[in-house]
């Protein structure tokens, strides 16, 4: 097979795996064939690094072999698609070719699992290694770690990646038995200590060996089981307290061609995915938990962004005097996003901040009034219902893109 042919087909099975902060485009169907940089999550997407800057990376599997039968997985052992398998050398010349080109900035490298958990991830740390070694490749990497594989081998590939990541794929152990009984929670949950571990190990000693300086990641898939948002919050939770994850992404459920009837055969709204990602903002940015958005078992609302719904469940908190209140309650305003809170509390310890101040910071005005007092300001006390206000919300919110971590101030 051409060369051009393997990576056709295996940048096209890697568009699935969200666990790289790819950009977020709405194509999700696995069928037809577009062009390598296409932005609908083939070939190149974007993701970041430790100091912030966004790159662009090539994002493929090694193979689309694999010995598994995850019944939500595209690439599994009994699924009906092309195959294909690169070499290690053919990756690093891919990776090599597009850097040079000014193409790509780095590598996201994952697999399907081949032989054996200990062969692929042996392949996978061959093709860091010699990048690192031979080429010198400076470039952003990141693996994906196989959880049954031997642990040296993942200690060795978090020495030549940026960041490592084990995707649990599914929220709960019953889940997993009963649509990829081929894997099992606690193998991934060792594999994930074993990470957390020499991460520590490296922040305990800086001069340690270099050890994924971008830290850990997994990835959830939404709507393949009967998991709700908050079982799917609560395990993400868990995790992030547990490993010191840096993000968890989700990745809302694609029906693949001759799916098994395990799964279902509709995708989730992909608005559900959207919500997911701004809770998850608000766990990792903004001290909330997910007792407090989702109190009770359930998915969080579509027709406005969650922390909305938790101030108009929580009408007792507002209107909230901006010239009082401390830093992570004004984080908690609708309309008001961290960055534009900590400029607040800057602001008023020169004066007094007043309504017009809001806008000068481009705060969602219609979405603030109701819940503030300025020095000027105070919203009208007519008890308007909290119902009421959320249908005057939700007609803008139907006007919002699809991006994550944006539009939850």
């Amino acid at each position: 097979m051409e060369l051009t042919d393997k990576l056709e087909i295996l940048a096209d099975a890697a568009k699935y795996d969200a666990s790289c902060a790819s950009s977020a485009a709405p194509k999700r169907s696995s069928e037809g064939k577009d062009g390598v940089g296409a932005t609908n999550g083939m070939g190149i997407c974007h993701s970041y690094t430790p100091d912030g800057r966004c790159v662009s990376l090539l994002k493929i599997l090694l193979t689309n072999f694999c010995i598994y039968d995850c019944q939500y997985c595209v690439n599994r052992r009994s699924s009906n698609v092309p195959r294909a398998r690169f070499s290690v050398q053919e990756v690093v010349k891919l990776t090599v070719d597009f850097y040079l080109r000014n193409y790509i900035e780095g590598l996201f490298l994952s697999s399907g699992i081949i032989q054996s958990a200990d062969y692929t991830m042996e392949q996978l740390v061959a093709i860091a290694r010699e990048l690192r070694e031979v080429h010198q490749f400076r470039g952003y990497i990141h693996l994906k770690t196989i959880p049954d594989a031997d642990p040296a081998l993942i200690e060795a590939a978090g020495r030549y990646a940026d960041r490592l990541s084990v995707n649990i794929e599914l929220p709960t152990q019953t889940s997993i038995e009963r649509l990829a009984p081929e894997k099992s929670v606690h193998t991934i949950k060792l594999a994930m200590g074993a990470i957390r571990l020499k991460l520590d190990e490296k922040a305990d000693e800086p001069k340690a060996p270099r050890f994924a300086p971008a830290g850990q990641s997994t990835q959830m898939i939404v709507g393949a089981d009967a998991s709700d948002d908050q079982r799917i919050l609560s395990t993400a939770e868990t995790l992030y307290g547990s490993y010191k994850l840096k993000r968890v992404y989700y990745s809302a459920f694609s029906p693949i061609p001759h799916s098994p009837k395990s799964v279902p055969l509709a995708p989730p709204p992909l608005l559900r995915e959207h919500r997911l990602y701004q809770a998850d903002f608000l766990l990792r940015g903004y001290g909330f938990q997910v007792s407090e958005l989702l109190p009770q078992a359930g998915n969080l609302a579509l027709d406005i962004d969650p922390k909305l719904a938790w101030a108009l469940a929580n009408r007792q908190h507002f209107p909230l005097d901006l010239n009082r209140a401390d830093l992570a309650m004004i984080a908690r305003v609708p309309g008001i996003g961290l960055l534009n809170a900590k400029r607040i509390v800057e602001l008023r310890r020169m004066r007094r901040v007043r309504y017009a101040d809001l806008s000068r910071l481009r705060c969602s005005m219609k979405k603030v009034a109701p819940f503030i007092i300025t020095a000027d300001y105070t919203p009208a006390r007519d008890g308007t219902p909290s119902e009421t206000l959320r249908r005057a919300m939700a007609e803008r919110q139907q006007q919002l893109t699809l991006w994550p971590e944006l539009q939850v101030a």
